[in-house]
């Protein structure tokens, strides 16, 4: 365990008490939003991020321990454990080293050696291998292995047999395959070509493709996998395979002129050609495959925290529309809390037509409901539907906007168990025309009720592993739930289930709690819910808010476990849980900055006669004195506050800014939507007109921009700044307002390139 722990403070970069105290918060079942909300004196403040990545590495470094002591247990039950091995098997940093080193004891399928020794020509292989033979007579050499029974007719059937004894054990040499793997990484060449060269697709630029092993990038490594699962491509690794061999034929042959040596030649040429060269090449695929999914899911993962973290824009009436042609627009009013006004369907597309009825529908909705924005779903029919609204806004007295939704995954959620449950009486296509509605109002809330892996902000989250992918994303919205925090006596099933310690179940009983109970008055009273002891509540009391409850403090994120702590805060600075209670505590920072502290309260003694001197010399001690910033004075009342109250100076800090703003939104810093009132068009546009934009989505190659076209323009990673960047996520985010310039417009097939260069 202490190498792990050294490990990990090498990888990692921080200090052995900070790895230490991880580990052990982890291992006695703390979550990593509570570890990182309320254990920084602990872990020295590490965020989630670097939390979640350690505790994977964890995770693989416990694994490979595991493995190491099953390997070394089965090879020693062969009997073929040495010194040498065991050092060499200990040693390994990786799991693909210690496979290759369990590779020839591995218990093996049938194969063309195992048969060759159920025949008695291990013998044979031998005298190959000891290179020492003269004689030219094979069929004299082949003469004692020779058996019909064993299916060993000839000179011939023996030699090939032995052959491939040799081959198998030529390809099981660890070394061997560790070397072959570093010359196909750094000088293979990954090549695709075609199956029908005809066939129009997606796939055309890897119709006759080359790039180094060591150079293409993730993006493409998985545009090439999908092309050929597809079977559109055919894909193959070039690989400097005659240098391979010569390095072979040089490690294995000692001796040329032994009459066995063309025997022993072909069999590393055979090995290499059959055994290896297919084994790493698979290898070195799956390792290209593996790191480009790895970036793919943590694209996806950041793509899909700032989806979640959008701004809600709260306490306004919408009009929820969700578009489409044949069916017709589904429309829902909802108000300022998501509540369900009413609801039904307009037909102003295709082939219908019906603009004016649809759009006096509308108008009728914004005064009957008091309708303050319009969301409209980015789907089938988005634009269009675009069209009419805002034609419909122009002709309004009141002011209204629209703005665009993302709406992937409506459908799915739509049509989920938990959408029944919410709304059992209503068509599938209103459920989705709520949601979209909901999206706008708190994005965080209604997205929860849908499989991350639907939301569908990144690239080809749908061919990395599923498995790796659902675990990355479940984690990021667990973290984003628990960075905003939720409303005890307002939250969904599906909400709940992410906050920290909180399992399905549990969120169930807490809603079902909730229903007979009624609202939830004190934190506290989380410890009568059914399954919910004392470790999930220590786990999910902060996060939990009650807005009007008895107690102010359960309205911040300030654990349960502190309030003693921030009562003495609020009495030791004149303030009350009154003011808490009323959000009085804005200028909290300034009076820590100038409280008086023990040592400054101690007056000057000046005696008699003596008094201009004293005076004189306090001016002359403020003079020296350097003036103080109200950041340093602030730390350093800070420092005393904390010793004063014998709590750890994060946790007091992070308790000061909740009292400043308490139960505030950290959304709200986020950027907010582009509201509109007008269409767009494509052929309004010009090369050099400058945009406003909402950033939906982020890849390797750049962003795509909204800018109220029906499609997204592309800002490739060329055009998004002077400098040079790795990654578009150095520059922006999902949900990210921009300023482009149009570079090129293609209007046959609808695109536009941006660019974000001055």
């Amino acid at each position: 365990m202490s190498d792990i722990i050294n490990l990990l403070c090498n990888e990692f970069n921080l200090k052995l008490n900070q790895v230490e105290n991880t580990v052990k918060l982890i291992d006695d079942g703390n979550t990593i939003p509570f570890i990182a909300r309320y254990r920084k004196e602990q872990t020295g403040s590490l965020d989630d991020v670097v939390l979640r990545d350690l505790y994977e590495r964890l995770i693989y470094l416990r694994n490979l321990e595991e493995r190491k002591e099953e390997i070394i247990r089965l090879i020693e039950e062969q009997g073929k454990l040495t010194e040498e091995l065991k050092e060499e098997i200990l040693k390994a940093e990786v799991l693909q080293r210690l496979e290759d080193l369990y590779r020839p004891y591995k218990q093996k399928k049938a194969t063309r050696a195992s048969k060759a020794k159920e025949r008695g020509l291990e013998p044979l292989a031998d005298i190959i291998l000891a290179q020492n033979s003269t004689s030219e007579d094979f069929d004299a050499m082949a003469a004692p292995f020779i058996n019909e029974e064993k299916d060993v007719k000839n000179t011939k059937d023996a030699f090939a047999g032995a052959m491939d004894i040799i081959a198998e054990i030529v390809s099981d040499n660890a070394e061997y395959r560790k070397k072959i793997r570093e010359i196909y990484i750094a000088d293979g060449v990954i090549s695709s070509e075609a199956v029908d060269e005809e066939q129009k697709t997606v796939y055309e630029m890897y119709y006759k493709y080359e790039e180094a092993v060591k150079t293409i990038a993730n993006h493409r490594v998985l545009a090439i996998n999908r092309g050929e699962k597809e079977k559109v491509l055919k894909v193959k690794l070039n690989t400097p395979d005659d240098r391979i061999v010569d390095y072979l034929l040089t490690m294995e042959i000692k001796n040329d002129a032994s009459s066995t040596a063309k025997f022993y030649k072909s069999a590393i040429e055979d090995g290499y050609k059959r055994l290896i060269a297919p084994s790493i090449e698979r290898e070195v695929r799956n390792l290209l495959t593996e790191k480009a999914e790895e970036e793919a899911i943590k694209v996806f993962g950041k793509n899909t925290k700032n989806l979640l973290m959008i701004a809600p824009v709260k306490d306004v009436n919408v009009l929820a529309v969700d578009p489409s042609f044949r069916t017709g627009c589904k429309l829902a009013a909802l108000d300022g809390t998501g509540k369900l006004l009413d609801y039904t369907a307009v037909y102003p597309n295709e082939p219908r037509n019906e603009v004016e009825k649809s759009q006096k529908l509308m108008s009728e909705w914004i005064d009957k409901y008091s309708i303050d924005i319009i969301p409209i779903g980015n789907g089938t029919a988005s634009r269009e539907t675009e069209a009419v609204v805002a034609d419909m806004l122009s002709k309004v007295n009141k002011k209204v906007s629209y703005t665009i939704v993302s709406e992937a995954g409506a459908s799915v959620y739509s049509a989920s168990k938990l959408a029944q449950e919410e709304y059992p009486d209503l068509d599938v296509t209103i459920r989705g025309a709520i949601s979209i509605g909901r999206r706008l109002q708190d994005p965080l809330a209604e997205l929860v009720k849908i499989d991350p892996k639907s939301i569908g902000v990144g690239q080809y989250q749908h061919d990395v592993n599923q498995t790796k992918l659902g675990e990355a994303l479940d984690g990021v919205v667990e973290d984003c739930v628990n960075s905003v925090g939720v409303d005890l006596n307002t939250a969904s099933t599906a909400l709940l289930q992410y906050v920290s310690g909180i399992s399905k179940s549990i969120a169930k009983n807490v809603v079902s709690y909730r229903e007979q109970n009624g609202k939830f008055t004190d934190r506290k009273e989380l410890k009568k819910v059914k399954q919910l002891g004392d470790k999930a509540f220590e786990q999910c009391a902060g996060f939990l808010r009650i807005t009007d409850g008895e107690n102010p403090l359960d309205k911040t994120s300030v654990h349960p476990e502190s309030y003693e702590i921030a009562q003495a805060l609020l009495t030791r600075l004149g303030y009350s849980l009154d003011d808490v209670r009323n959000s009085r505590l804005s200028d909290i920072s300034q009076r820590i900055s100038t409280l008086k502290i023990k040592e400054e309260q101690k007056e000057v003694k000046i005696e008699s006669g003596q008094r201009l001197k004293g005076l004189e010399a306090l001016a002359q001690l403020k003079v020296k004195e350097p003036k103080k910033s109200a950041k340093e004075l602030f730390d350093a009342r800070i420092k005393v506050l904390a010793g004063e109250l014998n709590v750890g100076i994060p946790t007091l800090i992070d308790i000061v800014e909740e009292l400043k703003k308490p139960g505030r939104d950290v959304r709200d810093e986020m950027p907010k939507p582009i509201f509109r009132n007008d269409v767009l068009k494509i052929e309004d546009l010009k090369e050099g007109m400058v945009l406003t934009g909402t950033v939906r989505n982020v890849v390797d190659f750049g962003a795509f921009v909204d800018v109220g076209l029906k499609n997204d323009g592309l800002v490739h990673l060329s055009e998004m700044s002077e400098k040079y960047i790795r990654h578009p996520m150095e520059l922006v985010q999902v949900g990210d307002i921009v300023t482009v310039k149009i570079k090129s417009i293609d209007i046959s097939r609808q695109r536009i390139g941006l660019t974000m260069k001055k």
